[in-house]
């Protein structure tokens, strides 16, 4: 074990990886062992401090690695300005079981949650506190324009470039808001929020954040969504970022995720992948689901069965409000989607329109046949895109039934498919 060093500092200040990067390490004569060259954390044992400085010098034309635990640190007279140790810190041959915040953390990519955007590690703040033993503790992460500056001027003596930082906004993630998933093979470090502070976004808001993360940080914050945010996320990216994150999955999981998104969004999803992917997908899914998703995988991207969601409320023609809430409350797909109940009559034709409004300000003995829309669209399963748009416009519409040359209803369409497929022309 090493024995006992000198630091000069004062319990409590705070200093940061940049100002102590590169300074001297000094023995008891005041001959130099080398200079600070990382920062050691052990995550296993305490992810919020560094638990021990790695002195490095050369020997033999080769750098040779120390480590100084920080708690064998002790804190030394106002006068002093380098670090001292009483005898070589211990050699350590391998790093490899530390996280090192100048290697793996800086530079790196993470999420700000209240800006909802990714940025970028400039700089790492740290802190001397004096407990029981000397620690030096992991306070934040400089995202701005100060730390950037500190980065910069990294090796000039600390107090004047202090001096010139602070004249910058400080702009900081606090440590506890950032969490650690396994190395890449390149070695650099994955960063994330936690699942359920990541999840409580708005899956348009993780979207923008996946688009702005490097691949891997990407696949890496996607795989620890819950399968249901996932999915939603999904239907939020274009069509390429979709592809990209489905097949950094295995079948499995990706079969989950699509299992919760709504059957045409899974089916378009699956379209853009290749066939040899798409099956083996589809292998991993139920019965029911793949069913649906097949079958619109047989239709032309570019029409109405090709836009249509297979999930919608549907009930018998004679039937009451209360029949019609039991099935809403029975619904398996997105509740956020439906807008109107469709009514089936003879030889399952559509026969009506309810929407949602008109239902729930009715008695529940009331029989749908008598709230009916009185002029109610539909369209067949060959309409072009331009068509459904057409249709929305001019009935005002929130959904539109899509019908088979029997009549029968095959699927709905949603306003915001329409609007999204606006915003692709």
């Amino acid at each position: 074990m090493a024995e006992t060093a000198v630091i000069s500092v004062d319990s409590g200040v705070a200093t940061s990886v940049s100002a102590l990067m590169g300074t001297r390490v000094l023995d008891a004569a005041g001959k130099t062992l080398g200079s600070i060259h990382e920062f050691a954390v052990d995550v296993s044992k305490d992810g919020t401090r560094v638990a021990g400085l790695i002195v490095q010098r050369r020997e033999g034309g080769k750098p040779v690695n120390y480590l100084l635990p920080v708690e064998e640190i002790r804190l030394p007279k106002a006068d002093e300005a380098s670090l001292h140790a009483t005898a070589k810190p211990e050699r350590i041959k391998s790093l490899n079981h530390f996280l090192l915040l100048e290697r793996d953390l800086l530079d790196q990519q993470i999420i700000d949650m209240d800006g909802r955007k990714v940025v970028r590690v400039n700089d790492v703040n740290l802190a001397w506190e004096k407990g029981d033993t000397l620690a030096l503790v992991i306070k934040e992460v400089e995202v701005g324009t100060r730390g950037a500056v500190r980065r910069l001027l990294k090796g000039l003596p600390e107090r004047p470039v202090d001096g010139l930082s602070k004249k910058f906004k400080a702009q900081v993630i606090p440590w506890e808001f950032v969490d650690l998933i396994e190395r890449d093979p390149a070695r650099r470090v994955r960063l994330k929020v936690t699942e359920d502070k990541l999840a409580k976004l708005h899956p348009s808001d993780i979207a923008e954040i996946l688009e702005d993360l490097a691949p891997l940080e990407r696949e890496a914050v996607f795989a620890s969504l819950p399968e249901e945010t996932a999915a939603e996320t999904l239907e939020e990216v274009d069509p390429k970022l979709q592809k990209e994150l489905l097949t950094g999955l295995d079948s499995e999981r990706a079969a989950e995720i699509l299992e919760e998104m709504d059957p045409g969004a899974a089916a378009d999803v699956l379209a853009e992948l290749s066939e040899e992917e798409s099956e083996a997908i589809l292998e991993e899914m139920e019965p029911e689901e793949r069913h649906d998703i097949e079958e619109l995988l047989e239709f032309s991207a570019e029409s109405a069965a090709g836009r249509m969601t297979t999930d919608f409320v549907s009930v018998a023609k004679d039937a009451s409000v209360a029949e019609a809430v039991t099935a809403l409350r029975e619904f398996e797909g997105d509740p956020d989607t439906i807008t109107e109940v469709y009514l089936i009559g003879e030889e399952e034709k559509l026969a009506g329109v309810v929407t949602l409004p008109k239902l729930l300000l009715a008695a529940p003995e009331t029989k749908l046949a008598k709230l009916v829309v009185e002029h109610y669209a539909s369209c067949k399963l060959d309409a072009t895109a331009k068509e459904v748009a057409e249709l929305f416009d001019k009935y005002n519409l929130r959904s539109l039934a899509v019908v088979d040359a029997q009549k029968k209803i095959a699927g709905v369409i949603h306003a915001e498919q329409v609007i999204g497929l606006l915003l692709e022309e």
